[in-house]
């Protein structure tokens, strides 16, 4: 699968896997929320978390995107890159935002985005322009 096709597959889920490097060298996977543009893909954080922590000591990371439930339909991409983070004044951060509160406005709809701000006190950003592409389909194994 090709860049492209990755991100019009994957564009639309709701969480990207996002691997980080803690201190010692161990992965560190947690799901956050994401949108893919043309420049790269977007995710954020809160501020004071282990991601950002990690990203701040080794850029390196892996977004794990997937879909599917079943062995045929079960396709996915890890995408590899170095992340970069975003100041609130970032000139791409705008557009990064609205597209974010677009994608996510339903679940930040009524009661469910006090919850997210009360949660989520100082958000934070990165981008991650992709360097490598791996992806793997269940459903075009062949046999022989």
């Amino acid at each position: 699968m090709n860049l492209p096709d990755a991100r019009l597959t994957f564009a639309d889920l709701p969480v990207v896997h996002v691997g980080t490097l803690d201190a010692d060298g161990a992965p560190h996977v947690v799901p956050l929320w994401f949108v893919w543009l043309d420049e790269g893909v977007y995710v954020t954080c809160r501020g004071g978390s282990r991601v950002l922590a990690n990203l701040r000591r080794d850029a390196r990371v892996a977004l794990q995107f997937d879909r599917g439930r079943t062995w045929p339909e079960h396709l996915g991409v890890m995408l590899t890159g170095r992340a970069e983070l975003l100041a609130q004044d970032h000139p791409s951060i705008r557009g990064a935002l609205s597209a974010w509160f677009e994608k996510y406005r339903p679940e930040l709809s009524g009661p469910a985005f006090a919850a997210y701000s009360e949660q989520v006190e100082e958000p934070a950003m990165f981008r991650v322009r992709p360097e490598r592409l791996s992806g793997w389909m269940h459903a075009s194994r062949g046999r022989g």
